[in-house]
């Protein structure tokens, strides 16, 4: 069983995404992710590994997860990043809390290209779907 935020986690939900066709920004999306490029953070602090990053990165239909402590530094650029408690992130994983909800209530930080969080929402959407296999599995 992989436990959130760990790089076997990271790596059950990549298994899950491995293949899948996801759908790419419309044609209204802001710079950042027009061409189907982008990559989102969330930057976890308090959790029981100590502090991680979880990089969501996305190029033409597919979407790949990195796992690392947040004080490595990212591989590619990040295009926006989201912060959190690590509380915060098991309720957002685990459906006890929206994103709507947690953005409103001040329980989570954005900062970077906040179109990109929109231009994505489709794939973002997709990929969570694909997921959601691995979540029976999940330890928190």
């Amino acid at each position: 069983m992989p436990r959130f935020l760990t790089e076997a986690w990271a790596e059950a939900l990549n298994a899950a995404l491995d293949g899948a066709s996801l759908p790419q920004p419309g044609p209204d999306a802001g710079l950042a992710a027009a061409d189907g490029s982008f990559s989102v953070a969330q930057e976890v602090h308090g959790g029981p590994d100590g502090d991680v990053r979880l990089l969501l990165t996305a190029e033409a239909g597919t979407a790949r997860l990195a796992v690392a402590p947040l004080d490595a530094t990212p591989a590619t650029p990040v295009d926006v990043t989201i912060v959190l408690a690590y509380e915060v992130a098991v309720a957002l994983a685990t459906g006890a809390l929206t994103p709507a909800e947690a953005l409103t209530d001040g329980h989570v930080r954005v900062r970077g290209d906040l179109s990109v969080l929109v231009a994505g929402q489709a794939l973002l959407v997709a990929a969570r779907a694909l997921t959601r296999v691995v979540d029976a599995d999940t330890t928190y």
